[in-house]
């Protein structure tokens, strides 16, 4: 299940993005109110984890404009306000629940589990096919008498079958489901993933075409027996309905965006110049630090690789206490340069190696 994060502090974002990992959920995060309603224009989710003091559109807002376009996903929100009156406020905007910082996680997690009972169908204690027996609670899967040492990932995949029996999955909608947006792998990855699931099912006694190939169109798990096999038809109007891809998608959302990248380097810009004047002020060196900290977390998400590494080395020079010399003001510039250069090309231009265009009728094996 997929999860959006929309959370500006650093810190509690990478611990949440951790523990909901390891809960095999798979985690987008947003460091701010805009950037999170763009990722909900561009992909489903199953649950939005919401703080409600943001940059940009606070978390109240941010809920209203969700309900007002008719976005019935469940929204969770964290606050760091106890007060009645905060409460009333998120359900009234149209939260579905809360939680006060600091929180438990324990207390967090069963609350997330409880939202998406209420929008999902109820979350078995155990779910099964054929022999294979899956325990959501404690994450072991058996097949027959043996158990499996699966992968988180491989994990992920046989509960995304599991709990969506006879439907036929590409390899792209394995790859929206199961990997988040920062990820961005190409589909041999999750052809590569089937196989050591197979593999693993093959060994404890399974048969070989238990994920089956539906050619021309995905996998899914093979359908035994007299179980009538849903038709093909009905699966393919779903597809037609799928969200924009990964990469399209974020390329739309960056169009939009990069104006805010731009502001950020114009303060990185005015904060070398003036370094090499030798008249940087510590307001304009704290905001030029904090620019090159969101460049640094956000270019990485449209596949600026190397702006978010040139953004993140800008940050730690700004962060440093000492007198920056002359020399480290021209370094300080060259780098800001570079930074502009990578702004200037396209989104993704990095990952045109990487990422393989995503084709419904080369499923392969």
């Amino acid at each position: 299940m997929r999860i959006l994060l929309v959370e500006d502090d650093e810190c509690i974002a990478k611990t949440l993005e951790n523990v909901l990992g390891n809960q095999h959920y798979v985690v987008d995060i947003a460091a701010d109110g805009l950037l999170g309603w763009e990722l909900v224009e561009a992909f489903s989710y199953d649950l939005i984890l919401l703080d409600i003091i943001l940059p940009k559109l606070d978390g109240i807002k941010l809920c209203q404009r969700l309900r007002s376009h008719n976005y019935q996903t469940p929204v969770l929100l964290l606050t760091a306000q106890n007060s009645s009156t905060h409460k009333v406020m998120g359900l009234d905007a149209g939260a579905d629940d809360y939680v006060v910082k600091p929180f438990e996680l324990s207390e967090l997690l069963a609350r997330i589990r409880v939202l998406l009972r209420r929008r999902n169908s109820p979350i078995l204690s155990v779910m099964k096919w054929e022999k294979l027996r899956i325990h959501p609670g404690s994450c072991e899967v058996n097949y027959g008498c043996h158990g499996l040492n699966l992968t988180p990932k491989e994990y992920r995949l046989l509960e995304l079958f599991l709990r969506n029996e006879h439907i036929v999955f590409s390899r792209s909608e394995i790859l929206d489901h199961l990997w988040s947006v920062e990820e961005a792998p190409k589909e041999d990855t999750v052809t590569a993933h089937i196989k050591g699931l197979r593999q693993k099912l093959t060994q404890a006694g399974a048969p070989t075409d238990f994920i089956e190939t539906v050619y021309g169109l995905g996998y899914r798990l093979k359908v035994f027996a007299d179980e009538e096999k849903p038709s093909v038809a009905l699966r393919q109007t779903k597809q037609s309905k799928r969200k924009p891809q990964i990469r399209e998608a974020l390329a739309v959302v960056w169009e939009r965006l990069k104006v805010h990248s731009s502001d950020r380097l114009e303060i990185l810009q005015q904060a070398s110049l003036a370094l090499q004047a030798n008249n940087l002020s510590e307001e304009l060196r704290k905001k030029a630090y904090h620019a090159a900290h969101k460049l640094g977390g956000a270019l990485g998400i449209f596949g600026f690789a190397e702006g978010s590494r040139l953004a993140k080395h800008i940050e730690q020079i700004l962060l440093s206490q000492i007198t920056l010399d002359q020399s480290e003001a021209l370094h300080l510039r060259h780098l800001v340069e570079l930074l502009s250069g990578e702004l200037q090309q396209p989104a993704f231009r990095e990952l045109d190696k990487v990422l393989c265009h995503y084709v419904l009728d080369d499923v392969g094996e």
